[in-house]
């Protein structure tokens, strides 16, 4: 675990935004974009990235799929389901595997970089502070190495759950 706290950093921000390997979008098991962060990927990236996730679907909580990232700065856009109904609730422990999953994927495609929204926190409903534990949790457990992992808050009640998460983190490894 020595050095890996330098290899996280939390950042305020768009995730759409950001120069990473890949971004995750927390999904839904059908792979649809119609709210949230997958939303304003869609938007963003274009309706392609939809269309290649539906065409892979269905992806069950604790699953992930990697698509292409359109015009996002991004290569992939890695789909990790935090719910299998469109605008389900989630749940913590959803959150946790969707987090495991989407590593795990990015570890299956060699990339060095990955950027993380609030999983699970807009449409599905998880309190902010719990799902960043969750998330933060998911990291510390992943075995393998991926290089650099941010996390990206849409706003100030999210960057903090981030930054408490990470400190937590910190002490206990």
């Amino acid at each position: 675990m020595q050095g890996r706290e330098n290899k996280i950093q939390v950042k305020k921000g768009d995730i759409t935004n950001i120069e990473v390997d890949a971004i995750v979008n927390p999904a839904n098991s059908y792979g649809l974009m119609g709210g949230g962060v997958a939303l304003s990927i869609k938007e963003k990236g274009g309706a392609d990235i939809e269309k290649e996730a539906i065409s892979k679907a269905p992806i069950p909580i604790g699953g992930a799929i990697a698509t292409t990232a359109g015009r996002l700065k991004a290569k992939y856009v890695i789909h990790a389901p935090t719910m299998e109904e469109p605008a389900q609730p989630s749940n913590i422990k959803a959150v946790k595997k969707a987090t495991l999953a989407a590593l795990k994927k990015a570890s299956e495609l060699k990339i060095s970089s990955i950027a993380f929204p609030g999983m699970g926190t807009g449409v599905g409903g998880v309190p902010k502070d719990k799902a960043a534990q969750a998330m933060m949790e998911a990291v510390k457990e992943f075995p393998e190495e991926i290089g650099k992992i941010l996390f990206i808050a849409y706003n100030q009640e999210m960057y903090e759950a981030f930054k408490n998460a990470m400190k937590n983190l910190i002490k206990v490894s």
